[in-house]
């Protein structure tokens, strides 16, 4: 009998080394004669620098060069880890330099000091004397499209982008509704805060070529943006990731590589690191958009939605990065979910003078969720229907094809989700019992939210994967990826799943840390619940590729046809009966070093994937409320998945439970502040209010398992899925236990205080 590995609970190949604090991450490298740069930013938020005065900190000590925006090239380049496009049009939009005396959001970078330590950096960056010319703050999209509104970048309108997407007549479907629910929802600026910071060295090397080792998600990606940003051939850039501590999609943009390269360039090729602190990487690198939605929902007394309208305003902050990608693709997703005939979802996308929001765990999909999850509960509410019974009864039917993003909704489970959800969290009983709880000092309620996440980017997006095997003289595999592991545990996923095809056991698959955009095949990058998908398939052409050398190989080593062999257990035998032929280890040898057939058994594929399968799935949460202070405590809540067959029941958990604290914090505490100047005033980890293990109960999850027949091995998304609903099951059981409906999160203690004051259940 083959052994099975996809559907094992494999032991992260990393875990060792990570836990014993043996793994080198990319400020663990010692670099010989390495500088240190640090980044000068702005004290304003809008406006732009009339002089620089360096004199003093030009004679420091150990100050090497003071950089200013000048002494760079001045190309403009995009800094979102998206695939290059050919088509000009369908490029992000390039309005970044490295340095620049335009000031757009507070912690602009506007100059750089290189010395040969962090500490001269920092000393000299304090006498650096600068003078501006303000502008006028826009912190809202509101305020940035005012008409008399100042253009943030001077040649372009604050709104970027500008959709609107649907089916039907809106207006119809609302006049033949018998309840219209009209609300207005609003969501924080979430930031990622990973536990390392945005990091990066780079140096010619020996062959006059610049290497950047870095903290990215995108190696291959990251290689081509320094290129555009220095004006120079991308095969003059070598990146290379070694383990990461945490990505979340803020490091799918390029945000200091090119700076980092570029004063390595001035200082004659020597090393030269960057190292953010965590008050610059919370404040100055990417955050999750705050986007604010204005809906309309037409309802039948019988639960039918005739319609369904959304107005969106994204703050996209000083920069595009990611841009209108964010705030424009809810609409499919919340066609995906629920049934109408009438659809129609408008959306904009704002320059404002706070800090760029780009790419972060759910692309957007939080956002909407927690606004469309928090409204259908209140359209169930509005005719006395069950919040699970009318998502039933609304939800699209498997099979399918939603005509916004041309994808067949193939095994799509979210019903199922909802019904185990029902029994495995007791949540009938939950509810019943809250009903003791409506009154007094401490209420309680019970909440339930559906999402809907795609598994990969087409057909929006490029999908192209690589994979490379190269078979060892002991049996052994060395698997080589383009995709990245950031933590997520893709690479023993990766394993699994060549293990798997090969016919071999796990522990024959060989992985390393580090990724090189020289010797690994291209891959766009780690984004997108893409990778267990989109580069699962390039895994297993790759795995069937080598297993067909292999074979024809053992054909002529042992006069045995082909097709009459498999490899199994580590051996290879007769396909019929499992009989050994040879043991891999013994080919393996043998294939190398044999008289006449011996030679190398090299593998690689590179794959371009048209198409795509959705995941679904729903939280269910129950709330304590305080209504005399507005605090709210979760003490329980599940999520349930379908993602199709599941690689790695251990790994799978992890990532549901990570998530889920990170969509809790996104509803409960979370979220960056600003003053009226623009400036931060939360960037730290006291401040920044990240809840720990004290504040979250034990989390459950379950997984409605099945096939998908479009994934590689049966698989969909997963990464980012936990995080999209847990925000707007909070909020409507925290509406369950106070009748009281707050459309605003994060549901921090004060806002909470707040509403129920307005609402009348606090009293004065």
């Amino acid at each position: 009998m083959k052994n099975a590995t996809v559907g094992e609970k494999e032991r992260r190949w990393d875990a060792a080394a990570k836990v014993k604090g043996e793994a080198n991450f990319t400020d663990d490298f010692p670099i010989l004669n390495c500088l240190h740069a640090k980044i000068l930013r702005s004290t304003i938020a809008h406006g732009r620098v009339v002089t620089y005065d360096i004199t003093e900190a030009a004679q420091m000590p150990d100050v090497i060069k003071i950089v200013l925006p000048e002494d760079l090239p001045q190309n403009q380049y995009a800094t979102a880890g998206h695939p290059y496009a050919m088509l000009e049009a369908k490029r992000d939009i390039e309005d970044r330099l490295m340095l620049n005396r335009n000031v757009r959001v507070y912690g602009e970078e506007i100059a750089a000091v290189v010395a040969k330590t962090e500490l001269a950096a920092e000393k000299a960056l304090a006498k650096i004397k600068v003078t501006y010319e303000e502008y006028p703050v826009y912190l809202t999209p509101q305020e940035a499209m005012a008409p008399d509104a100042r253009r943030i970048h001077e040649e372009r309108d604050n709104v970027i982008a500008n959709t609107n997407v649907g089916f039907g007549d809106v207006e119809a479907g609302l006049a033949a509704a018998d309840f219209v629910v009209k609300e207005q929802f609003s969501t924080g600026i979430q930031q990622h805060a990973h536990m390392e910071k945005q990091v990066a060295v780079a140096f010619r090397n020996d062959d006059q070529r610049w290497v950047c080792i870095s903290s990215t998600q995108i190696p291959h990606i990251c290689r081509r943006i320094i290129g555009q940003a220095l004006g120079i051939p991308w095969s003059q850039i070598r990146v290379k990731k070694p383990f990461i501590g945490g990505g979340f999609g803020n490091k799918q943009d390029v945000t200091i590589e090119p700076l980092t390269v570029a004063l390595s360039m001035l200082c004659g090729g020597r090393p030269v690191k960057i190292n953010l602190t965590r008050e610059e990487s919370l404040a100055n690198t990417r955050t999750r958009h705050a986007i604010d939605y204005d809906i309309a929902i037409g309802l039948k007394s019988d639960g039918t939605i005739t319609a369904i309208d959304f107005g969106v305003l994204s703050n996209q902050g000083g920069y595009a990065s990611h841009g209108h990608a964010i705030g424009g693709k809810g609409g499919t997703f919340i066609n995906s979910l629920y049934t109408t005939e009438n659809l129609r979802y408008a959306a904009k996308t704002i320059y404002t003078n706070i800090a760029a929001a780009g790419a972060m765990r759910g692309y957007g999909i939080p956002q909407v969720m927690y606004a469309l999850e928090s409204v259908i509960d209140d359209c169930a509410e509005k005719i006395g229907m069950d919040p699970i019974e009318f998502r039933i009864k609304n939800g699209r039917p498997e099979g399918y094809l939603n005509p916004l993003s041309k994808i067949q909704q193939f095994n799509f489970k979210v019903n199922d989700c909802l019904q185990k959800g029902r029994v495995a969290f007791d949540y009938d009983r939950k509810l019943q019992e809250s009903l003791q709880y409506k009154k007094g000092a401490k209420r309680r309620g019970v909440g339930v939210a559906s999402f809907s996440y795609g598994s990969g980017t087409y057909p929006f997006g490029l999908e192209v994967s690589g994979a490379r095997l190269i078979l060892i003289q002991d049996g052994s595999f060395k698997l080589m990826l383009g995709a990245t592991e950031i933590g997520q545990g893709s690479d023993t996923t990766f394993s699994q799943m060549a293990a798997e095809t090969l016919g071999v056991s796990y522990d024959k698959i060989i992985r390393d840390a580090m990724t090189d955009t020289d010797i690994d095949p291209f891959d766009t990058g780690a984004y997108a619940s893409r990778q267990s998908y989109i580069t699962g398939f390039a895994v297993r052409e790759c795995a069937e590729k080598m297993k067909n050398q292999i074979l024809t190989r053992a054909s002529e080593m042992y006069d045995i046809r082909p097709e009459y062999m498999d490899i199994e257990n580590n051996q290879i035998v007769y396909a019929h009966n499992s009989q050994v032929i040879v043991s891999l280890a013994d080919f393996a040898l043998a294939s190398f070093y044999d008289m006449q057939h011996g030679r190398a058994i090299v593998a690689e594929s590179s794959v371009n994937i048209h198409h795509n399968s959705y995941a679904t799935g729903c939280t269910l949460a129950e709330v304590e409320v305080d209504v005399q202070t507005g605090r709210v405590t979760l003490l329980s809540c599940m999520n349930v998945h379908d993602s199709g067959k599941i690689i790695n029941p251990l790994l799978a958990g992890g990532q549901v439970e990570g998530g889920m604290a990170m969509g809790v914090a996104f509803g409960l505490s979370e979220g960056l502040r600003y003053s009226a100047a623009g400036k931060p005033l939360n960037n730290n980890l006291l401040d920044y209010k990240i809840p720990t293990m004290m504040d979250l109960p034990d989390f459950d999850h379950e997984f409605v398992e099945s096939v998908d027949p479009l994934g590689p091995y049966g698989n969909k998304s997963l990464g980012e899925n936990p995080l999209c609903s847990p925000a707007p099951a909070i909020r409507n059981a925290v509406k369950n236990a106070t009748g009281v409906a707050i459309n605003q999160i994060p549901l921090a203690t004060q806002a909470v205080f707040e509403a129920m004051k307005k609402a009348g259940v606090i009293e004065d």
